[in-house]
């Protein structure tokens, strides 16, 4: 069997699928994959790849807001990103990301992600910046709160919206698990 790349919405995987997503995520993330960071790769569009054992590689893109000098941007955020174990370092990786990257720079304003440090080795190859500003997001308790944590680890991609201001922040918007 060839490996194959399938482009598809959450809304049409069937329960099978989307457990053996789940399984994935949960060996290659080694138990710190929790219930938040799946649910943040529901909702749009997500890149499977098959192989002769069957799923090898999948990664996610979903819809965020992102706020940055004074504009809100319609942000494809990248989400679950992982290969099989016995899969790794033969280019899954980056035809997920191809197919990824495609619906960011046809769908929308900036694509954006955070990445593991050896994450980013995969994403910078394909042109991804590391964000050098400060990050915040909307808090429902405190309002704006800076993420520290994020900053370093925040990779853009343009896509639609052109050049960014790295002098001025980015704000994304608020969702279960970011802020407490």
């Amino acid at each position: 069997m060839t490996t194959r790349a399938r482009t598809v919405h959450t809304a049409d995987l069937d329960p099978a699928e989307l457990r053996a997503v789940h399984a994935l995520l949960d060996a290659a993330f080694d138990g710190d994959f929790g219930e938040d960071d799946w649910d943040h790769g529901l909702g749009g569009m997500h890149v499977l790849v098959h192989n002769g054992s069957g799923l090898a590689a999948h990664g996610a893109v979903v819809m965020r807001r992102v706020r940055h000098r004074g504009r809100w941007l319609r942000t494809g955020y990248v989400e679950n990103v992982a290969v099989r174990a016995d899969a790794r370092r033969t280019g899954l990786g980056g035809l997920v990301m191809a197919e990824l990257e495609r619906v960011v720079d046809r769908a929308y304003d900036l694509g954006a992600l955070s990445a593991s440090d050896d994450g980013a080795r995969l994403y910078t190859a394909r042109g991804w910046e590391q964000w050098p500003g400060r990050v915040h997001a909307l808090s429902p308790r405190d309002g704006i709160v800076r993420l520290p944590d994020e900053e370093g680890s925040t990779y853009v991609r343009t896509a639609l919206a052109g050049s960014l201001d790295p002098g001025q922040e980015l704000l994304f918007d608020w969702r279960d698990g970011d802020v407490l």
